[in-house]
This record gives structure tokens, sequence and C-alpha cells, in this order.
């Protein structure tokens, strides 16, 4: 089911990846497009959202265009294993646990070393997180954000 992540939390994410020029982002389980036109309007940067279902694909891609970001932010109607994630260099996620488990092998294995992944509320089981904080939505609700640092082999 689509749960939409908090606006604040979507500007803590971005803020984590210490986004610079030259970045893409990939966001997986992009819902209604949030973070990849967040990243896209703000940062200027290249973000692409994939999603499963097609009536929130429609709603991002309206969105995107609203927006007017077409020659930055994508949305890939498309099963998340089955993603290239190696264009990738930021990488944010709000999936439950066990896709965040399934996803680890091809993290590891397509994301060059010095990529950023960021998931809302969620770890990566025994990845030990280069930051972890805890952020306060518009609700009062905490959140959990968690910062990885690929690093080479």
């Amino acid at each position: 089911p689509f749960v939409p992540t908090p606006y604040e939390v979507v500007e803590r994410m971005l803020e984590l990846a210490e986004i610079k020029p030259g970045d893409v982002l990939y966001d997986l389980g992009s819902g209604d497009g949030r973070i990849v036109i967040t990243a896209a309007s703000k940062y200027g940067i290249k973000a692409i959202g994939v999603e499963l279902d097609p009536g929130l694909v429609k709603k991002s891609r309206d969105n995107i265009k609203e927006a007017g970001l077409e020659a930055l932010a994508e949305i890939h109607e498309q099963d998340i294993r089955t993603v290239d994630l190696s264009p990738a260099s930021i990488l944010t996620l709000y999936l439950y646990p066990g896709a965040n488990l399934r996803l680890r092998t091809a993290i590891m294995r397509q994301m060059k070393p010095g990529s950023r992944v960021i998931s809302h509320d969620f770890g990566m089981g025994s990845w030990k997180p280069d930051r972890v904080e805890r952020v306060k939505d518009s609700s009062g609700l905490l959140r959990n954000l968690y910062l990885w640092r690929i690093r080479s082999p």
C-alpha cells in the first residue's frame, strides 16, 4: 500500500544525501513522485522514480509535468527488483523491511563506491548505518532515517 513520506522527511532525506552536481537519484517505490520532484526541483539533479502501481505512475508523471520538470524527472513503471541501480549515486527507499533486505545484493553489486542509500523508517538488517536520525513530522510522529555510504568491496 502507498504511504507517502511527509514532505519534511523528504527534505531531510535529501539533505542527508549531501547532493552535489552530477548526482543521479533513484527512488524505489516512488508513490506520487514527491522525492523525485523535490530532488529535481530543489537540487537540479536527474531523478528517477520506480513504481509498480499504474495509478501512482500516472499521478507522478502528471505531477512532474505540472512542475515542468520533464527534463530532469521521470517515473518508470517497473518492479523494483528488476531495476539496474548502476546509474544511481543516491538511492532513496521507503519500503518494508523484507524488501530492503532483498535489495541489498543488488545495491552492493550495482552501486558505485561513494553512493548513498537513505531509507525512511527501515534498516537493512545487519548493515550498520553510517548515520541514523530521528525526524519529527508535522503530525508529531518521530521517523527514523538511515544513511549508508557504499564502500569499495
